[in-house]
């Protein structure tokens, strides 16, 4: 069984500019993810014929156009996750009530607006902790796709929060433990530190290539290109589930009033149309591998 999942987290810009310690985004930037990213998200999944695990902030969709772009996607088939209700990147920082609270409440407010209850969760950042796990037991989520055990993003990820800070910024970013970086890259039960096998919670990692972690997300692809995109892909062959992680600004580009994310992110200058060529090119290899794509729920079906 060989089984690949597309998650998108449908982070609007306004996270991005609070993650690079900078303003308010323009008025044209600030929906860009909900009015246009949806769209081409659900015109991306059905040119290729398979679902999406789309992961919702509950916050979002106080905004009624955003409410019916989300329930848009439910009715075309899609799953709904949960990613909180507020994006706090420091949710690993807040008391349990709390981190009770921002998990809760984004699933009602998920529900509210697709008639769908979420039954996954990935949280801010990839950051996440053993009281999270905790939290969502208790809350009975059937699954998490949270862990990043991937070394070259924990290194870039340090390093980016450093210069922010040298710069004199403040991001709101959060940086894991880097115990995380010896967690199991496939499906497994959490324990007791998250980062090692037990009986909790149903794990679902953030994909990585086999060898050296390197990240197989939606930035790294569409700024590799399509040509390393598809080497990306080849080097995940074998694994039971590639979970490829995505967010709404990577169909997105600088056309979209992302002026002002320009020198801070350079998949910003990568036009929309050359990252869905690369996403397509990493779609392509994967199935040509015989994996057939399934939701985040379908695989926790199989694998949990």
């Amino acid at each position: 069984m060989k089984l690949c999942a597309v998650s998108v987290d449908l982070d609007e810009i306004p996270n991005y500019f609070r993650i690079h310690g900078l303003g308010e985004p323009s008025p044209l930037a600030r929906h860009a993810v909900y009015d246009r990213g949806i769209d081409r998200l659900l015109a991306m999944a059905a040119s290729s014929g398979f679902p999406l695990t789309l992961f919702a902030i509950g916050a979002d969709l106080e905004r009624p156009e955003s409410a019916a772009k989300l329930r848009q996607a439910r009715e075309a088939g899609h799953e709904m996750g949960n990613h909180t209700l507020d994006h706090r990147y420091d949710l690993t920082h807040l008391e349990r009530a709390e981190i009770a609270h921002q998990i809760a409440a984004g699933a009602d407010a998920i529900e509210r607006a697709t008639g769908e209850r979420p039954v996954g969760f990935r949280a801010p950042g990839y950051t996440i902790t053993d009281q999270v796990f905790s939290v969502l037991r208790e809350l009975e989520v059937r699954y998490d796709s949270s862990v990043f055990p991937c070394p070259p993003y924990y290194a870039a990820k340090a390093a980016a929060l450093g210069w922010i800070r040298l710069r004199g910024r403040t991001s709101h970013s959060v940086l894991d433990t880097p115990r995380v970086l010896s967690a199991p890259t496939r499906p497994y039960r959490v324990g007791t530190p998250y980062w090692k096998m037990g009986d909790g919670v149903l794990e679902l990692p953030i994909q990585v290539t086999r060898g050296l972690r390197l990240p197989v997300i939606g930035t790294s692809l569409t700024l590799a290109g399509p040509a390393r995109a598809r080497m990306l892909a080849r080097m995940c062959i074998g694994a039971p589930l590639v979970n490829l992680e995505l967010h709404g600004i990577d169909v997105l580009d600088a056309n979209d009033g992302l002026d002002a994310l320009l020198p801070f992110q350079p998949d910003v200058k990568v036009r929309r149309e050359r990252k869905l060529e690369s996403l397509h090119a990493t779609f392509d290899t994967l199935r040509d591998a015989g994996y057939t794509f399934v939701t985040l729920r379908e695989a926790a079906e199989a694998l949990g």
